[in-house]
């Protein structure tokens, strides 16, 4: 008798995302919100503020009845408007617990039933999204450690306690 196959835990790996964010960006502190490396760029805090926005936006991209939301203008101005560090830790914070609460909400079926058709990742299975929202994170964890050293900070490595 062949071993029942074991369900893979996606919400663990946005678990693991958010610990790796979390542990590379704490060397920035609320006196570096507003550094942005050009004047064109992201603020640090607009950064956490666009991962948690991100995270938000796949998760009612495919809850949604009128699916993922394209005013990427407006979008922009939502996550420039969040100017603290701490705000923005506070929306990723969020945002992470409700990804993470939605995929420990479904079943293994509906984790590998495809995605509704359209422009973003359409047919593809649901559990996808994972590996979008994780890579994405991993951007903007990237990005954020440039800043960190152009502000004179050693961010820790990501994947060690």
């Amino acid at each position: 008798m062949s071993p029942k196959p074991q369900i893979y835990d996606f919400a663990q790996q946005l678990v693991t995302s958010k610990e790796y964010f979390d542990r590379s960006t704490r060397v920035l502190e609320e006196a570096d919100s507003g550094f942005r490396p050009k004047p064109d760029m992201m603020s640090v805090a607009g950064q956490i503020a666009h991962v948690a926005h991100t995270l938000n936006w796949f998760v009612q991209g495919v809850t949604r009845p009128e699916g993922y939301d394209f005013d990427f203008a407006r979008q922009a101005q939502e996550v420039e408007a969040v100017t603290s560090i701490a705000a923005a830790r506070k929306n990723l914070d969020e945002a992470f617990a409700a990804a993470i609460a939605f995929l420990r909400s479904k079943s293994a079926e509906e984790i590998a039933a495809p995605m509704p058709p359209g422009p973003i990742m359409g047919g593809q299975p649901l559990s996808d999204i994972v590996w979008a929202m994780v890579e994405h994170t991993a951007h903007h964890r990237g990005a954020l450690t440039v800043y960190s050293r152009s502000l004179g900070k050693v961010p820790p490595m990501p994947y060690m306690g």
